[in-house]
């Protein structure tokens, strides 16, 4: 008996909490990120190669759209934003400094907080960084060293 009477205590406790769960409305009026692209590419590139990339988006919604934060998943990958509110209609860009001496594939993320009707939105950052080649190393010495001669 004090196990039935358990099991419905437990059973009306888990309803009532489910129905108090809200569902979540969006507000139809709420600003709303389009993004150009869905990832931040770097592509294939050599060390040391350009670290900035840019990702642009359009304010569709009805709002203005205030980005509060945006990071990188490490400190190798940082991003800035707009400090003004992006009216609707109107583009704005965050641009994506990566650090480019470090070799390998490129897998880290960047997380923008705003006030759009989806409030975090996360970002894939991707692409490989070949090993400068020892041609490159060789041709950039060779520059260095004419262009110290030029100044002699």
């Amino acid at each position: 008996m004090k196990k039935l009477a358990l099991l419905l205590f437990i059973g009306c406790i888990s309803l009532s909490i489910n129905a108090q769960e809200a569902t979540k409305v969006t507000d139809p009026n709420a600003a709303k990120f389009k993004f150009e692209t869905k990832t931040v590419d770097f592509g294939t590139i050599e060390q040391g190669s350009e670290r900035v990339r840019v990702l642009s988006f359009t304010n569709v919604g009805k709002s203005p759209l205030i980005i509060s934060n945006v990071k990188g998943s490490c400190g190798c990958t940082v991003p800035s934003v707009p400090k003004e509110p992006i009216m609707p209609g109107a583009s704005g860009e965050i641009t994506v400094n990566y650090d480019t001496n470090r070799i390998g594939q490129i897998s880290k993320t960047i997380t923008i907080s705003s006030n759009a009707d989806r409030p975090s939105i996360t970002i894939p950052v991707r692409g490989k960084i070949n090993k400068k080649s020892s041609i490159t190393i060789l041709e950039e010495h060779e520059k260095s060293m004419l262009s110290n001669e030029k100044k002699n």
